[in-house]
């Protein structure tokens, strides 16, 4: 007597799943040749490679280790390798309140990063100061460093910082490789006091 198939019974076709691929940049195919421009490459490999510094100080740090978890998995989206070593960080994920003494330390730590590098202010308290208006808090990180993502909520909930780590993605994919060196990214970091 043959055993019942409970599995397979109908195969899935993957191709249709909603599986995310890398999408090839504009550029000229050919047969066994693909051109495109030297941007589009390198904007590619470092879209795919963000290597976060978290700076979590309270609540919204919790948040971001149930987004690095197995449940949400951010490594699915190139940023396995958590750093604590500014230097081989790219991306500065800014969590949680900053008090007033602490914004010189956050400054430093950005400046300690090699260029090219990106700020994600996580949650309400990074973004603004949440509901600490008061002389000790910092009313939002932007006043001691540029910021390039604000991932609302207070804590955020951990699709809102994928959702923030998608944004830098496409920031970083559509960056020239010229806008670090041109005028208004220079007069950008002449109004926080950085060369």
């Amino acid at each position: 007597m043959a055993r019942p198939v409970r599995f397979n019974v109908n195969p899935k076709d993957f191709t249709d799943r909603g599986i995310n691929q890398v999408e090839l940049p504009d550029g000229h195919m050919g047969e066994g040749f693909f051109a495109t421009s030297f941007d589009k490459v390198v904007g590619l490999a470092r879209k795919n490679s963000i290597w976060p510094l978290p700076f979590a100080t309270s609540c919204c740090g919790i948040e971001f280790m149930a987004t690095m978890g197995s449940h949400y998995d951010l490594a699915r989206f190139g940023s396995e390798r958590v750093g604590f070593s500014p230097r081989q960080c790219d991306l500065l994920m800014v969590m949680g309140t900053i008090a007033k003494k602490m914004g010189p330390v956050v400054r430093q730590v950005y400046l300690q990063m090699a260029e090219p590098r990106w700020v994600m202010a996580v949650g309400a308290c990074a973004s603004s100061g949440g509901i600490f208006d008061t002389y000790s808090v910092l009313q939002g990180i932007d006043q001691v460093v540029p910021v390039d993502v604000y991932v609302p909520g207070c804590p955020p909930r951990p699709e809102a910082i994928i959702d923030g780590v998608l944004k830098i993605q496409d920031l970083i994919h559509n960056e020239s490789l010229r806008r670090r060196h041109s005028n208004q990214y220079k007069n950008l970091l002449e109004t926080y006091g950085i060369q």
